[in-house]
């Protein structure tokens, strides 16, 4: 983690216990005015109509009861799809934290995105592996470097930064770098080549060709400080919304069972009209 990555998370990490915090003093402010309400009976009225409009709907209540189990239960899994996928999605930095020969990693610029049409190879070439913003790409580790070919989509790094261009020239050795291949890359939307010759030692990966598009808008998020507070605050409000809906419901049934069936008149001693 960079020095500017620590000093997010730390950020984060106070206006996230700051906003914890304060949320939980409402919470608890609230929780306890409606357990107030509902034991002073003020609320019997409105506990009462809900009972008596839920009778002979149980199979209705429970449908819905599961359906809204399923619907939290998918979203929730499609978070810790994303969360988990995420430690296997290169970052910015192309760090892995499960180092492999093969890696996903997320395209964060439009440099690749479509056929600028004085790029006339493309066109000639019949190219159309073009790769959007926010892609998430399958790359392989590379070939020999005499094995790499014209066309050929490949990651390099330059000054701490991972790009995602394709070869559109490569110098043979000679007498001026005899010992390598100097490679000219270019972006599929960008109408010039890059300003400096890449050499295979900076090269990292080779694009295979699979992509899923979209995702990795969702794969950075997980990967930042921010996501990680959000799966965490995901994971509070699912053991805490249960507990604090079995406490109401458990208080109103109290207040049901003050009566053996829906009153139509006064209700008895201790009741809401005493």
């Amino acid at each position: 983690m960079t020095d500017y990555e620590s000093y997010t998370f730390i950020l984060c990490l106070i206006v996230y216990v700051l906003l914890t915090t304060l949320s939980v003093m409402c919470i608890s402010i609230i929780m306890k005015m409606t357990l107030r309400i509902i034991r002073s009976g003020l609320d019997d009225p409105r506990i009462i109509d809900e009972y008596d409009r839920n009778l002979g709907k149980e199979k209705l209540n429970k449908f819905a009861r599961i359906l809204n189990f399923v619907f939290s239960f998918a979203v929730c899994l499609a978070f810790l799809v994303v969360f988990i996928s995420s430690f296997f999605v290169a970052d910015s930095s192309g760090t892995l934290v499960f180092q492999k020969e093969s890696a996903y990693r997320v395209v964060q610029t439009g440099s690749m995105e479509k056929k600028n049409e004085k790029n006339k190879y493309l066109f000639a070439n019949d190219l159309n592996d073009q790769i959007k913003t926010f892609d998430v790409i399958r790359t392989e580790a590379l070939p020999d470097e005499m094995e790499l070919e014209l066309y050929d989509i490949v990651v390099y790094e330059v000054d701490g930064i991972q790009i995602v261009h394709r070869i559109v020239g490569i110098e043979e050795p000679n007498q001026y770098h005899p010992d390598c291949r100097h490679f000219k890359l270019q972006g599929d939307a960008i109408d010039s080549p890059d300003r400096f010759p890449v050499l295979y030692g900076q090269m990292k990966a080779l694009y295979t060709g699979t992509r899923v598009p979209f995702v990795g808008s969702f794969i950075l998020f997980m990967q930042s400080p921010a996501g990680w507070l959000c799966v965490l605050l995901i994971i509070i409000a699912m053991i805490a919304t249960p507990i604090l809906e079995h406490k109401i419901k458990k208080e109103q049934d109290i207040r049901l069972a003050l009566y053996d069936r829906i009153p139509d008149g006064p209700f008895p001693s201790g009741g809401i009209l005493e």
